[in-house]
């Protein structure tokens, strides 16, 4: 944990690199130093089919969500959201500058007794570091 999905309309596409948004994502929310190295991951979901306000196509979204394990107070994960969010809202902000576009990112807990993992990530980390 965490898990960052970074949905977005597929209009963006042609002017926004979507590649670049997620990893400023990702980076963002390690640079928080909240978030280990070995359990963040982040991803793009492209929406094709989408109605956002007024239903005019050059309208655009991008929105964030991070499920994230318990334990962390409202305070740190406040600072990490707003860290991230601010970094993602920068990223994109030419394009907001010149095109309709809501940008949006919630934070979730995860109840730990609901939360399934099976991972072997962190030992493939440690053997490339050996490499």
């Amino acid at each position: 944990m965490p898990h960052f999905t970074v949905e977005y309309s597929t209009n963006l596409e042609p002017a926004v690199n979507i590649d670049e948004l997620v990893s400023v994502v990702h980076q963002a929310a390690l640079d928080s130093g909240v978030f280990p190295l070995k359990g963040t991951r982040t991803r793009a979901a492209p929406r094709s089919v989408y109605e956002i306000a007024d239903g005019h196509a050059d309208n655009a979204f991008v929105h964030i969500t991070a499920m994230v394990g318990e334990g962390r107070t409202i305070a740190v994960r406040q600072q990490a959201g707003e860290l991230i969010y601010e970094a993602a809202c920068e990223y994109l902000r030419d394009y907001f500058d010149d095109h309709p576009l809501a940008i949006s990112f919630v934070m979730q807990e995860i109840e730990a007794d609901t939360s399934f993992k099976f991972n072997n990530l962190p030992e493939w980390i440690e053997r490339r570091k050996t490499q």
